[in-house]
């Protein structure tokens, strides 16, 4: 967990009014409440989110789709994570995936734009080791001569 994450939670923590312990099946010391003092819950998660991306779409010209979800958030995570060239082993481990398979078959995406990059990357690649080869063979030729 980074530092300024760690420094949020602290001040959520310091926030609250009421420091009373719920239990809910076993668990307990929630981070985020409601305004009764219980834990949220998915609905009050969506509801939060519904309302950003309302705000946002008042302030900014091109709005967020029409359908997006905190889960959708998800996978545009993962799959610039992907895109951004992660350690695979790393991304399952942060997305609290059991293996790779899980990761890559349900949330990094490839993007019309992430496959173009890709293929540029290699064509690029495939040019500066073509362009390194004749520069090899004549200082191969000229150590020839020398001997």
């Amino acid at each position: 967990m980074s530092v300024a994450a760690y420094e949020a939670f602290e001040c959520v923590l310091k926030k609250r009014r009421d420091g009373r312990c719920i239990e809910v099946d076993g668990y307990k010391d929630f981070l985020f409440l409601n305004r009764d003092g219980l834990p949220k819950t998915a609905v009050n998660y969506d509801a939060m989110f519904k309302c950003l991306a309302k705000k946002y779409n008042k302030c900014h010209k091109e709005p967020l789709p029409d359908v997006m979800t905190p889960h959708t958030m998800r996978h545009t995570f993962c799959t610039r994570m992907a895109n951004a060239g992660m350690n695979p082993m790393a991304l399952p481990y942060i997305m609290g995936h059991a293996n790779i398979v899980m990761t890559l078959n349900y949330y990094a995406h490839a993007t019309f734009h992430s496959a173009q990059e890709e293929m540029e990357r290699l064509q690029a690649k495939a040019k500066t080791t073509a362009e390194a080869k004749p520069e090899a063979t004549a200082e191969s030729a000229e150590e020839t001569k020398a001997a």
